[in-house]
């Protein structure tokens, strides 16, 4: 909803307002409805302001509370401000105008430093407490929202993008060498292991599910949320269950309408983005608005080359969600002449950081693009519905039945999943044996090898930053195995913060760009509390995954898409294609990077060349998953970074 800055002396001098403002100026890039400022002699406040919400139209932002003597700026949606009017007292006649940053405020005067255990949505705000003379703020517990700080032994500088703090002479332009090792050396989608770093030096940022406050000119980073926090929910039969997950799940999306301009929505040929859609058409049709949705499929001419369990272009497939659902505008962008590597600027540009997840980049900022010109001011997805709504991978459930010998159940899932999903039995039985007895299983193929990640990360430049070490002690293979089950990978989506913060700067800093507030209801903290405290049983059924979300979705998806369980989408699978008619000059950009020495210190140069003349011609689609493609996109795209921010 905002850029919002500020600055806090920590001794007796007076703000010098050249600071706030040259701050002010540099958000400038960023569209916005209103532009304000507050300050006394010690804090200055600021707020590069998007109205998105009905209450944030002409909202006064910063805003200081007299009566109570705070202030707060913010970027911040409040999805439970019912429950938060109802705690707090609030007269029934302030409620429809009250904005979301005044409840933040309101919730600070009777919590304090608990406020942010209390708030379900997305948000980032900064409060000066002036009888305390302490700054307290908060991130969202995943981090959809994005807040970085500078401090040193004059001044507390925050802000929602880091070039106005670089802006500022007095604070170092200078490369975080340890958060650089961590992005090249770990293979996963992560950035580094220190939630609070940055790839600059002198700026941090707030981790996901952490306050900050300062006094005396100390910092103190707290983390107040959990996940998961309680007991495993017991209810009396499915019906229960379902109609519980309905009222949360409904109530999350439903909140995540809120907004005076139109609604939109990503829409893929699966059950996550499909559910969300389908809700959301529902209640907006009550409001006698229409969703648009935006999908993406590949460019004309494309010939599909994935196994017949993938699908390249889901059109027909969601085409039939939106037939069944209705109410939908659909839209199926291609996005010709675009691709991975010609949006690496734009990327870049908008980011200020490095990045790994390329594969989807040309097409989720062209959605982003299109939903601008249809004046959306929310952009619902289901991102985060793997671990949550859509949570229930069949095969891990029968080792789990099979290692507690409930062999009648376990045999029982087998036989219905092998043919729902149409396999034989035998087939079914030798994946689940390999997994429950996986030691064997090596044993007699000598098979345990696995992945073998090329090395992106020069092995000197890891050695001197200790970087392998650091890795493996959180048990994160430097070569892409996996060795966890994916209910170990489930808790350690909600344990690690470090998985967080890849969406959050991302989703945060485009929707500033394209004034869209990126909302997913999959991701509501009141959904994650409830899909985490159920049964495991109650995710896999009668041989089928992600059960649960599947039976809500009965008349609300297709039954091709509710009961699918054959296919999957594979998006981005044209990449090559797109690239190929400037293959030429991305094999050039690349070896310019071999010449240069600005980025030999970090880069496995010999690798990387020897990769290079593996790729000198075009080559086939399919390699545009092969790990090898993987490691020259994200060398170029450091190689990028490096010469132009750095």
């Amino acid at each position: 909803m905002s850029a919002i800055a500020g600055i806090y002396h920590l001794n007796d001098e007076q703000i010098n307002l050249e600071h706030g403002n040259r701050m002010m100026k540099e958000l400038e890039k960023y569209p916005a409805d209103d532009i304000q400022t507050w300050h006394n002699d010690k804090v200055f406040l600021g707020c590069h302001a998007q109205w998105i919400t009905p209450e944030s139209v002409g909202e006064k932002l910063p805003y200081y509370d007299h009566q109570r003597k705070l202030a707060i700026t913010a970027d911040a949606i409040i999805d439970n401000r019912e429950e938060l009017f109802e705690r707090l007292q609030v007269k029934i006649s302030d409620r429809k105008t009250m904005s979301d940053s005044e409840l933040i405020l309101l919730s600070y005067y009777k919590w304090g430093e608990e406020t942010p255990k209390y708030l379900v949505g997305d948000f980032a705000f900064m409060i000066w407490d002036e009888k305390k003379h302490e700054i307290f703020g908060a991130r969202d517990y995943s981090g959809n929202r994005i807040l970085y700080f500078h401090q040193n032994l004059q001044m507390f500088i925050f802000c929602t993008a880091i070039r106005p703090i670089l802006a500022l002479s007095f604070v170092e332009n200078s490369l975080n060498k340890q958060w650089i090792a961590e992005f090249l050396a770990n293979p996963g989608m992560f950035d580094s292991l220190d939630t609070s770093s940055t790839v600059y030096k002198n700026i941090q940022q707030i981790p996901p599910s952490h306050s900050i406050k300062l006094v005396e000119g100390k910092v103190t980073l707290t983390r107040y949320s959990k996940l998961p926090d309680g007991e495993k929910l017991i209810l009396k039969s499915n019906f229960e269950y379902e109609e519980a997950f309905k009222e949360v799940f409904q109530e999350a999306v439903k909140a995540r309408l809120r907004t005076h301009k139109n609604v939109g929505a990503h829409l893929s040929g699966g059950l996550d983005s499909g559910s969300v859609a389908s809700i959301a058409a529902t209640e907006l049709r009550k409001q006698n608005k229409q969703l648009n949705t935006y999908s993406y499929v590949p460019i004309q001419g494309f010939e599909d080359w994935t196994p017949k369990s993938r699908i390249a272009n889901e059109r027909p497939v969601i085409q039939s969600t939106v037939d069944y659902v209705g109410n939908i505008n659909a839209e199926y962008l291609d996005f010709a002449g675009l691709s991975s590597f010609s949006v690496i600027d734009d990327w870049l540009n908008t980011l200020e950081s490095p990045y790994k997840f390329f594969e989807n980049s040309y097409w989720l900022k062209g959605i982003y693009e299109r939903a601008n010109q249809d004046r959306v001011g929310v952009l619902l997805n289901g991102q985060r519905g793997n671990w949550t709504i859509s949570w229930g991978p069949a095969l891990e459930y029968q080792v789990m039945l099979l290692k507690r010998l409930h062999l009648i159940r376990c045999f029982r899932e087998i036989h219905l999943y092998s043919k729902n999903i149409g396999v034989k039995k035998s087939r079914v039985i030798s994946v689940v044996a390999k997994k429950t007895f996986p030691f064997l299983h090596q044993l007699i193929t000598s098979s345990a090898n696995g992945n073998n990640f090329p090395m992106l990360i020069n092995p000197e430049f890891a050695n001197k930053m200790n970087v392998f070490e650091k890795l493996l002690e959180h048990e994160i293979d430097i070569k892409g195995n996996i060795s966890k089950n994916w209910y170990e990978v489930r808790a350690m989506q909600f344990e690690q913060l470090y998985y967080w913060n890849i969406t959050g700067t991302y989703g945060s800093k485009f929707s500033l760009s394209h004034k869209i507030w990126d909302r997913d209801p999959t991701n509501d903290l009141r959904v994650a509390k409830f899909c985490l405290a159920l049964p495991e049983e109650q995710y896999v059924q009668n041989g089928l995954d992600r059960a649960l979300i599947r039976r809500v979705t009965k008349n609300l998806l297709p039954d091709n898409v509710r009961l699918n369980q054959r296919t999957r989408g594979a998006q981005g699978a044209d990449g090559i294609p797109r690239m190929a008619p400037h293959w030429k000059s991305f094999i050039e950009s690349l070896e310019q990077m071999l010449n240069d020495s600005v980025v030999s210190e970090y880069l496995n140069i010999r690798v990387i060349k020897n990769i290079i003349t593996k790729f000198r011609d075009v080559p086939s689609p399919q390699y545009v998953y092969d790990e090898e493609f993987k490691i020259l996109m994200r060398s170029l795209i450091f190689y990028r970074f490096i010469k132009n921010f750095a």
